[in-house]
């Protein structure tokens, strides 16, 4: 069972955006809307991996709350679909003891991952530090070029040789930031702070299946490289 508990301070001054909630659990599901409604966000539900894409197309959520065991198709399997039309921001949620390979998760494209038994704060917490960026006035920041690589913050777009590059956000600001701090060594911690946010509940491993997935993206250019330092971290080595 979820353990909740209220959030005070919190209320219902404007909305934040559209979360589909997916968990065959109906009485999880209806608590975690309670509490994502009264911090200001819209929600949609759906108790079945088989209905969830339908759901998801319709609803054209801002983020998704998707279990890992669903009925008929499973979460992974729907991650999987979700990924290969949409950016939309994911976290998975899990209950303590399955058996969940966090690594794959991220690796298919999940932005965090949640274990059940979870409170309500820290819920809100992980949903508002995913959607942070997009609540982020990007505009009038510059583009950032690169040979054969155009990042550009205003519309989230990366372009590779010619051709656009489709990343969840979280796998775009993590290239941004290394991009804009070109030649500056950052270790995983450091990137987990500035990236994701100091409140961020993951670890270092984060970081890394990012990069990675970066990497299989982006195979680098004639003068450009995302360096791995051993030791100390991660950096955009440009010559």
């Amino acid at each position: 069972m979820v353990i909740v508990r209220p959030i005070g301070g919190i209320g219902m001054e404007g909305t934040l955006g559209t979360i589909l909630i997916i968990d065959d659990d109906e009485n999880i599901a209806d608590i975690i809307k309670i509490y994502l409604e009264s911090s200001g966000y819209n929600t949609r539900l759906c108790y079945d991996g088989k209905e969830a894409m339908n759901t998801f197309i319709e609803c054209k959520p801002d983020l998704v709350l998707l279990d890992v065991m669903l009925p008929h198709v499973d979460g992974i399997d729907v991650l999987k679909s979700i990924r290969k039309e949409y950016e939309t921001p994911v976290i998975m949620l899990t209950a303590k003891g399955e058996t969940f390979d966090k690594v794959l998760a991220l690796e298919l494209g999940a932005d965090d991952y949640i274990v059940k038994p979870f409170e309500a704060k820290e819920l809100i917490a992980r949903v508002k530090a995913v959607l942070r960026r997009y609540n982020t006035d990007n505009r009038g920041k510059e583009k950032l070029n690169f040979d054969g690589l155009l990042i550009d913050i205003n519309s989230y777009a990366v372009v590779y040789n010619g051709e656009e590059i489709k990343m969840p956000p979280k796998e775009f600001e993590l290239l941004y930031y290394l991009a804009n701090n070109r030649n500056r060594v950052f270790t995983r911690e450091q990137l987990l702070c500035e990236v994701w946010g100091y409140d961020y509940p993951g670890d270092s491993r984060t970081v890394d299946v990012h990069v990675k997935r970066l990497r299989e993206k982006l195979q680098g250019g004639a003068n450009w490289q995302i360096q791995t330092v051993w030791g100390v971290g991660y950096k955009f080595e440009v010559k």
